[in-house]
């Protein structure tokens, strides 16, 4: 159905996209793979007609093309879903589908058409959600759908997926391959574009792989191993996935006792030095809401913390940080840096005071400093240190955030879904630092809903289930069928469902 020949992209003398080259089925999923900067966002745009590229020709059932515009792209079939929602909050499920199409009668604008037509796409798709419900009221799984059925009412034959499940639990993953299923089934042709290896061999027939703007590869998914494929993205061999403890816990860092607020239920456990304590649940299991007290964020109405055997109450998240306790928050654009800010004045936010003469003026000196020591630790990769922030990959603005805690010393690090939405190579390194700091002695704690790496990072596992701590397991105690139970527990008891 569709076909790239010699598609190329250049931004003056930078290449972003070289000569790729490949094809998609009808009736297929079709991933498209690479690090972080590879030439997948460029690609994207190509097709869906955001940027025209600079050679090459595009091929949609036999009709050659050599650029879109948006509106033309749309004409062809294609319709791109991105894994920022496009949504209006405040309008319903129908109104968003039919945005600026809306049918009329006499004049006005057709809302029992738009209910009907809604309520049969619902229908045809397996799924249960109301015409009438407004989007802001909807949870991230249902805005994901509604996305897709915004796509498969404009007939769409080419649907181009980025990062779907990347704020999807377990149990919502499923339900969205279901519907993927039923559009490949139908014969749309899926562009499936996904930085979680298991999806690509769980839902996609073929795969296409992209290193530095370039097709290295195109194959069937049955015929590659995740080792092949990883290698083909990064273009060598990674070690194994997870690097091992090299020294066992230590001393007791962290002592949480029965915390209680409207999020959570009588919440203990412990935190020693030199480990890492991974904390599954579904979302909305508490596991951030605890990060948020954890770091002075929000109080709690009952209970005590202790923090190095001394007692430990911050009133803020800069009170939590002159303690020792930092956050590596699960959203790094909105809350772990200041994109318009420069990568080196990100690194050092945390420690102006440090870095300030007469309590005002920064020293550029004492700034290169820290910077040039942290950024060498982590091997953040940038043009410039001058350069806005925004303008790094996922993995290395995850970098600057992980640098800015460091710059503090902390000896508790809170990482919150530290490796959402980065490539499979930068997903590498971030395991390997949080190892290595782990062994430097550092109390690590991990939130993740990726459940390879929970289980594969984690010296012990903590599950979390509607506010309440239901278990702890060793390393070697879980498993995955474990976690789930623990984690749909309370959700059980209480007659819930997930």
């Amino acid at each position: 159905m569709l076909e790239l020949q010699h598609l190329t992209k250049d931004y003056g003398s930078f290449r972003a996209l070289d000569d790729a080259t490949f094809s998609v089925r009808a009736g297929s999923v079709h991933a498209l793979c690479g690090e972080n900067g590879a030439g997948k966002s460029t690609l994207v745009k190509i097709l869906s007609g955001a940027i025209t590229p600079t050679g090459g020709s595009i091929t949609i059932d036999g009709d050659v093309h050599h650029s879109f515009t948006p509106r033309e792209a749309i004409a062809q079939g294609i319709r791109a879903i991105y894994q920022e929602f496009s949504l209006v909050p405040f309008l319903t499920v129908a109104e968003n589908i039919f945005f600026g199409r809306e049918p009329s009668k006499a004049g006005f604008c057709d809302f029992a058409t738009m209910r009907e037509q809604t309520r049969q796409l619902c229908e045809d798709m397996g799924v249960d959600i109301s015409p009438d419900a407004r989007v802001e009221s909807l949870g991230v799984a249902q805005q994901q759908i509604v996305e897709i059925l915004k796509a498969v009412s404009t007939n769409a034959r080419i649907v181009i997926m980025d990062e779907p499940t990347a704020s999807l639990t377990l149990a919502e993953t499923k339900v969205f391959y279901n519907i993927v299923r039923r559009l490949r089934d139908a014969g749309t042709a899926i562009l499936y574009i996904s930085h979680r290896l298991e999806e690509v061999f769980d839902l996609c027939d073929d795969v296409t792989v992209l290193c530095d703007g370039k097709v290295t590869a195109t194959r069937r998914t049955a015929d590659v191993t995740r080792r092949d494929l990883i290698s083909l993205m990064v273009g060598r061999e990674l070690a194994e996935s997870y690097p091992p403890a090299g020294r066992a816990p230590g001393q007791e860092v962290l002592r949480v006792d029965n915390l209680v607020n409207e999020h959570l239920h009588g919440v203990s456990f412990t935190l020693h030095e030199g480990e890492i304590l991974g904390f599954g649940g579904l979302i909305g299991a508490g596991r951030t809401e605890l990060a948020h007290v954890l770091i002075g964020e929000d109080q709690v109405d009952e209970g005590s913390m202790e923090l190095h055997g001394k007692t430990y109450r911050p009133g803020s998240a800069r009170a939590a940080l002159a303690a020792g306790v930092g956050l590596v928050p699960e959203d790094r654009k909105h809350q772990g840096v200041v994109m318009s800010l420069s990568v080196k004045r990100n690194v050092v936010l945390t420690v102006l005071d440090n870095i300030s003469a007469l309590g005002a003026l920064v020293s550029g000196r004492r700034e290169n400093a820290y910077y040039d020591r942290f950024a060498n630790q982590l091997g953040i990769r940038t043009a410039s240190p001058d350069n806005p922030v925004s303008t790094l990959s996922g993995g290395n603005q995850q970098k600057v955030v992980v640098a800015k805690i460091l710059a503090r010393d902390c000896d508790v690090i809170i990482f919150d879904e530290p490796t959402r939405g980065i490539d499979v190579g930068a997903k590498h390194e971030i395991y390997t630092l949080m190892r290595q700091l782990a062994d430097e002695g550092k109390a690590i704690l991990l939130i993740s809903s990726d459940m390879p790496e929970l289980l594969g990072m984690s010296d012990r596992v903590a599950v979390m289930s509607d506010g309440h701590l239901v278990e702890h397991m060793s390393r070697e105690e879980a498993t995955q069928e474990k976690v789930l139970e623990h984690a749909s527990s309370m959700l059980t008891l209480k007659g819930g469902t997930e």
